[in-house]
């Protein structure tokens, strides 16, 4: 697959009925869902990481939840040096042969690590994205932290996330509340450590075929003095 349609983790999980834990979706799971060699989301990067991205020089960047890397691949193209971490294998398996394909797999370091776990090296990153990490907030605040804290002096943290009014006006994404958050949460999360250039809820056009739709994203961008 090969389009300009941007794709966020959305695949439907198989429900534990004996369990009260919210929606979630598991490394095995994952690693199934990757499994076909077929790409299941685009190879071209997330349009607003395209942007945003373009208006810095190239250092070293950290991509986290980079699944198939197709973000951290276009990174690497522009010059970055990028550590992509994602808890799935076989995600960076495929990540590694698109880097191969596209002869940048020098550029990149490959870490399969479950990100409520990893800690980044504090103040290395100059640039820290994190695309349609979907979990619950509890799980994710502490993530976000621990994010906000890799990002160097003069860095950048780069949010972009399905937001919570595309379960009613938007078109894809996951259709479980609970993994779903706005730019506000986000922001006032990270403002102690990072101070807040843009948060905003985003339109973004989706091709499909009965017609262009729109799915809602949140965004933030933060960067350290």
């Amino acid at each position: 697959m090969n389009t300009r349609q941007d794709h966020a983790r959305t695949p439907e999980p198989q429900a534990d009925h004996a369990s009260n834990e919210p929606w979630r979706m598991r490394m095995d799971d994952w690693n199934r869902r990757y499994a076909n060699d077929d790409f299941i989301w685009s190879v071209n990067p997330n349009r607003s990481l395209e942007q945003h991205a373009q208006q810095q020089p190239p250092g070293r960047a950290l991509d986290l939840a980079a699944g198939e890397c197709r973000n951290a691949v276009w990174l690497a193209s522009q010059g970055w040096s990028v550590e992509a971490v994602d808890f799935s294998r076989l995600a960076l398996e495929k990540g590694q042969r698109l880097a191969q394909s596209r002869q940048v797999a020098e550029r990149i370091h490959l870490v399969t690590a479950d990100l409520t776990h990893y800690i980044p090296a504090e103040r290395a990153f100059d640039l820290v994205t994190l695309v349609y990490l979907q979990l619950p907030w509890q799980e994710l605040a502490p993530i976000l932290m621990r994010a906000a804290q890799a990002v160097a002096p003069g860095g950048t943290l780069l949010l972009i996330a399905h937001h919570p009014h595309n379960l009613t006006h938007g078109h894809g994404g996951p259709r479980h509340a609970e993994v779903l958050y706005t730019e506000e949460q986000v922001a006032t999360l990270l403002a102690p450590e990072l101070r807040i250039e843009r948060a905003e809820r985003l339109q973004r056009p989706v091709h499909t075929a009965d017609g262009t739709r729109y799915a809602i994203d949140c965004l933030v961008r933060a960067r350290r003095n």
